[in-house]
């Protein structure tokens, strides 16, 4: 039951992240405030989730993956439970930073399914795992938006509080604790540094659109995270035990992933935004279907379900031709989908079909990346290194978020007296994100073809061997 309970946790990890996202138009007159303070709650987790993930991979790495995944998913819970119980913004804002701790869910269910399972049933385990969070975000999108029309947004919250206290349950139950560490103290310095780094890259990216690009507060973000994360890098690589292992991390087998989910993250990201909003465009400017929420909901359901089932087709890919082909593929897939897109954004089928060509590329490129770094990195770095893998993703989804508000505020047209974007700004962004997936089809092909550690043993023979060097010592 181990890997079915990791990707329950999974789904439910991204279903949390997006089930606020059909509130927002309302939540100003439902909490009675602004909606530059509404928008912090989808902030507080972009910026939560980014922040601990590395860091909770990392103590899972040292102090017990299931332990950290445990705690990972207890935040979640009660983050759930606060906001299925108040209405005051701050509290929510609160509430939802507690709730991006699970962003850690992915990584550290990668590294325990490393140590776990044979190598057999390792990748297509990894590759399920890793498509989990474009199928949860499928999945809670349509299901937010039911609960929102026919019933008060408060109960939203209590089903997610339901999914996530089942979800800690099962793992408690299902999920053992994996005998691989890494031991030594935790670097507290190291991830306050990496937490400021990534507050003020993220704070300015996620804030520019409204505070202004050239806004002094924007700049002195992107000024302070240069220092800061300058700073940082210093201070990791002097470390005895750094938060993360920069002299690794930067070798092309594990640096060339991680710019690579950057570059996935930016044009998956760009098919769920720019579709949610073109589909419900008023049908008086030309293109707009008007579309309900709960109907846009259902027009991203098929890319969901095309993610689940196609992950065991991934991870096969992966066996036979290598991850670092996989990952090739999967980025040319999304390109094509947005050829797709491009070619006809007027017609419903149409649509869905290029949606769901860009997932099924997700779903290559999202198998295939914790496979290479599991092949690139030690097994007592698997939970660290894959969170920072996909806190690269996270950083590609903001900046994705960002571009696509900024081409589609240049490019509108007044529908009504009603500013509305025109096609053509969709069209660009389709463009841009599309040239971005070819970008990452050739980072991805620059890889080096054998990343697999040759001098790392399995887990369990590691930690075997070691149990026999300290009796023989004794």
């Amino acid at each position: 039951m181990t890997v079915p309970v990791l990707a329950f946790g999974g789904i439910l990890m991204a279903v949390t992240q997006t089930v606020v996202v059909p509130l927002l138009p309302d939540l100003p007159r439902l909490t009675n405030s602004s909606a530059g303070a509404v928008s912090w709650l989808v902030t507080a987790t972009l910026l939560s989730g980014a922040v601990l993930t590395p860091v909770l991979g990392r103590a899972g790495d040292m102090y017990g993956k299931r332990r950290v995944l445990l705690m990972a998913l207890a935040l979640m819970t009660l983050g759930s439970l606060v906001c299925a119980l108040t209405s005051d913004i701050r509290i929510l804002i609160a509430a939802r930073a507690l709730q991006g701790a699970a962003a850690a869910v992915i990584p550290l269910s990668i590294s325990i399914l490393r140590d776990e399972l044979p190598p057999e049933r390792t990748g297509s385990a990894v590759a399920m795992m890793s498509s989990t969070l474009g199928i949860g975000a499928a999945l809670g999108l349509p299901l937010a938006a039911l609960i929102v029309q026919y019933a008060n947004w408060h109960v939203m919250f209590w089903v997610t509080t339901a999914l996530s206290a089942a979800g800690l349950a099962l793992a408690r139950w299902a999920v053992r604790e994996s005998p691989v560490r890494e031991p030594g103290r935790f670097d507290t310095l190291g991830a306050l540094g990496l937490a400021a780094g990534l507050v003020c890259l993220l704070l300015g990216v996620s804030q520019g659109g409204q505070w202004g690009w050239t806004s002094p507060r924007i700049l002195g973000l992107f000024v302070a995270c240069v220092v800061v994360l300058t700073l940082w890098s210093m201070q990791q690589r002097r470390a005895e035990r750094p938060l993360v292992d920069l002299k690794l991390a930067t070798r092309p087998r594990v640096a060339l992933p991680h710019v690579t989910a950057l570059l996935t993250g930016f044009s998956f990201y760009a098919n769920t935004l720019v579709t949610a909003q073109l589909v419900q465009a008023p049908v008086a400017t030309g293109y707009g279907l008007g579309l309900s929420i709960v109907a846009t909901g259902l027009c991203l359901l098929p890319s969901g379900v095309t993610m689940l089932l196609l992950s065991p087709v991934s991870a096969r890919i992966s066996m036979s031709r290598g991850p670092r082909v996989t990952l090739a593929i999967g980025a040319a897939i999304i390109a094509v989908g947005y050829v797709v897109r491009i070619a006809d954004s007027r017609d419903l089928w149409v649509i869905i079909l290029g949606a769901t060509v860009v997932s099924i590329g997700t779903t290559f490129a999202y198998s295939a990346l914790p496979t290479l770094i599991i092949r690139a990195v030690p097994a007592g770095q698997t939970a660290s290194a894959n969170g920072v893998n996909v806190l690269m993703r996270t950083v590609g989804q903001a900046v994705c978020s960002a571009a696509v508000a900024a081409v589609l505020v240049h490019h509108t047209s007044l529908v009504g007296g009603v500013s509305i974007p025109t096609l053509h700004g969709y069209l660009l962004a389709f463009a841009i994100a599309g040239t971005v997936a070819l970008v990452a089809c050739a980072a991805a092909l620059a890889i080096p073809a054998d990343a697999a550690p040759r001098d790392t043993p399995p887990a369990r023979d590691r930690t075997a061997a070691t149990h026999d060097e300290a009796l023989e010592g004794a």
